[in-house]
Parts: structure tokens; C-alpha cells; sequence
């Protein structure tokens, strides 16, 4: 593998998204780019600076998947293969979640929720045909997005599950008209 900041980058996105926070350590980063310690060293400052790369890492990711949900005309099929296409994007986003007591990944997963959250909710709204208020939509999307995040994981995340999580969620919204 050919090592530059955005291997480091891509690999410790994707040990955080898939094991955790806990698993992000130098030693790890560096055995599964194939590369020293010092290398990261030489890239990075130290380990908090390389987190703050991630999450701005994130950001940029939420943004990219937030155009993309927001050019699906529909959630079958278009926005489940965008969601799957995203997988580790959405770990990862999980696993803010799992840690948000920490206050910069709490900022993170706020700015994150805002760029992803407000395009899927259009898409969520239109397709459900939901007549409520604002504020019952909001309610009901925030318990949506919680229950999804709480149950995602690497193995489920793929079109089969994500088709019969949506139709579960259009039979119970559909309950609130």
C-alpha cells in the first residue's frame, strides 16, 4: 500500500466506523497501513490531532452523502443503495453517537446530523406522505433516526435489511395520521 495522510485518513476512518473509538490506536493505524509508528508521527502530531482529522473527515463525507440523498427521488430503490454505498460513512456516524459525551464528537455528530438529516427527512416526508405539524415530524424523525443508529451495524447495513426497516417505519408513521 502505498502510505500518504490520505491512507492513514482512510484507514482510521474505517477502524472507527467498524470497532469503535477504543480501537483507534497508532500501533493498529500503523500495522494495517503497513507502514511504521514514526510515518504516522511524520503526518500527524500526535493522536487527538489525527481524531480532529476524522471528524473533519466526516463532515465532508456527511455533505457528499447529504447531495447524494438529496438527488434520490425516492427511498426504493435509490436512497437504500445511496444509505449501502455510505455504509461505513453511517458506522461511523453510529459511533458518534455511542460517544457523544465527548463534547467534540457530540459537535461533530450535530453538524453531521444537520447536513444528513435535513435532506433524508425530505425525501422521508414525500415518500410517507405525512400530514402532520412540523414539530410531530421532527419528533418522529428524531425517534427514527435514534432507533436506526442504535441498530445498524456492519452486517445489517445492506439493502434487504435497510427495505424492511423503511416499510416497518411507513407502517407505523402511518399510524400518526
Amino acid at each position: 500500500m502505498i502510505e500518504n495522510t490520505d491512507t492513514w485518513i482512510e484507514v482510521g476512518y474505517k477502524i472507527f466506523a467498524l470497532e469503535g473509538f477504543k480501537a483507534l490506536k497508532v500501533e493498529r493505524l500503523a500495522k494495517k497501513v503497513g507502514i511504521s509508528k514514526s510515518s504516522f508521527y511524520h503526518h500527524f502530531a500526535d493522536l487527538d490531532t489525527f481524531i480532529e482529522i476524522l471528524l473533519q473527515h466526516h463532515i465532508r463525507q456527511s455533505h457528499i452523502l447529504a447531495q447524494k440523498e438529496q438527488n434520490a427521488k425516492n427511498i426504493f430503490p435509490e436512497l437504500i443503495d445511496i444509505l449501502v454505498e455510505y455504509k461505513i460513512d453511517l458506522l461511523f456516524n453510529r459511533e458518534l453517537r455511542v460517544h457523544r459525551n465527548n463534547l467534540l464528537f457530540a459537535e461533530t455528530l450535530s453538524k453531521s446530523n444537520e447536513a444528513i438529516g435535513n435532506s433524508f427527512m425530505l425525501i422521508w416526508i414525500k415518500e410517507l406522505n405525512l400530514q402532520l405539524s412540523h414539530v410531530q415530524l421532527d419528533a418522529i424523525f428524531e425517534l427514527a433516526l435514534e432507533n436506526f443508529f442504535l441498530q445498524i451495524n456492519s452486517e445489517n447495513l445492506n439493502p434487504q435489511w435497510l427495505a424492511s426497516y423503511f416499510l416497518n417505519l411507513k407502517k407505523l408513521s402511518s399510524t400518526f395520521r
